[in-house]
């Protein structure tokens, strides 16, 4: 007598159009693929987070979508995916979703002056905030042999993203110049290290004076690659130092130490997650540059009061306390 098929159990996983919450969400998604029976994923993402999911297992479809949340793009989207029966809707952003799409999980709202952090909101969704999953990316083995060729050499990696997707989230760019030539000068705890740069491809020009910190075959240049050879190459990197963007919740994801420089943003919700994380802030708390800036709009460098020996002195205390990794 011939075996039946074993019965799937059919995920629909609506991403995040974030990179930063979209890794932190990304352990939601290794926990089904460990646990649920015999998964089968359907991904809803944006143009820009939905490469973090090329190489996933088990996944039937991603589907790309350039849309903001709103009714119309969950219509248009996801409209003829409401026949089918799913044993399970993750819906992270927590947008409208007609019918039984709805997700019964909903964000996580802490009372008091505690926010809750981002993994924390995402993990509420399947009743996990008491034992979140922590980030995890799939890569598979071409994946990780593209970037082992794209970062073959000698000498540990300083990795650095230098860019920001506003002027006030921006460690000013001479500021990661010096510190990487502190670090990787003779007597530094990376002396002569080569320098990973990361970037968006925008980003390219602006991150054309870090090409001079370091000699021209010390330098790794993966500004606009893909984002899971930046996971893989992320998890040969001996220090990350970066703002807070996409790029820190990628290096902490891939196991890196991970130094993330934070001013007009809340550390308590979007801090890198991972053991080898570290915050470090200017003078100002977070509560005084909104006094300054209450939006947090405005085309001012909120990061200006962030010293370069800060960095630097935060940047050996990691690498003294990561010396196994």
């Amino acid at each position: 007598m011939a075996k039946m098929a074993a019965k799937t159990f059919p995920v629909l996983f609506i991403a995040p159009s974030g990179v930063s919450e979209a890794v932190l969400a990304s352990g939601l998604l290794k926990k089904l693929h460990d646990e649920a029976p015999n998964p089968r994923f359907t991904i809803v993402a944006s143009r820009k987070v939905a490469p973090l999911f090329a190489d996933m297992p088990k996944v039937e479809r991603v589907v790309v979508t350039d849309r903001e949340g709103s009714a119309r793009r969950w219509f248009g989207v996801l409209g003829p995916m409401r026949a089918r029966r799913w044993s399970l809707v993750v819906d992270v952003p927590a947008r409208v979703i007609a019918g039984r799409l709805r997700p019964k999980g909903r964000p996580l709202r802490h009372q008091g002056d505690e926010p809750a952090h981002k993994l924390i909101e995402a993990a509420h969704l399947m009743r996990l905030e008491d034992d979140p999953p922590a980030p995890y990316l799939f890569v598979d083995a071409a994946t990780d042999q593209r970037a082992a060729q794209m970062v073959a050499g000698e000498g540990p990696i300083l990795a650095l993203a230098p860019c920001a997707e506003w002027v006030g989230k921006a460690w000013p760019i001479e500021r990661f110049g010096e510190v990487a030539r502190r670090l990787r000068a003779p007597g530094g705890l990376l002396a002569g290290a080569r320098v990973m740069l990361l970037g968006e491809k925008s980003n390219a020009h602006e991150i054309e004076p870090m090409r001079q910190v370091a000699p021209k075959d010390a330098v790794i240049d993966l500004v606009g690659k893909d984002l899971l050879t930046v996971v893989a190459a992320l998890k040969r990197a001996r220090l990350f130092i970066g703002n807070d963007t996409g790029f820190a919740q990628l290096a902490a994801a891939a196991g890196a130490p991970t130094l993330a420089l934070f001013g007009p943003s809340d550390d308590r919700i979007w801090r890198p997650w991972g053991e080898n994380v570290r915050v470090v802030r200017g003078a100002r708390t977070l509560d005084e540059i909104r006094r300054v800036d209450p939006p947090l709009k405005a085309q001012v460098r909120h990061m200006i009061d962030l010293s370069a020996d800060s960095v630097l002195a935060a940047a050996d205390m990691l690498l003294e306390e990561t010396v196994s990794v």
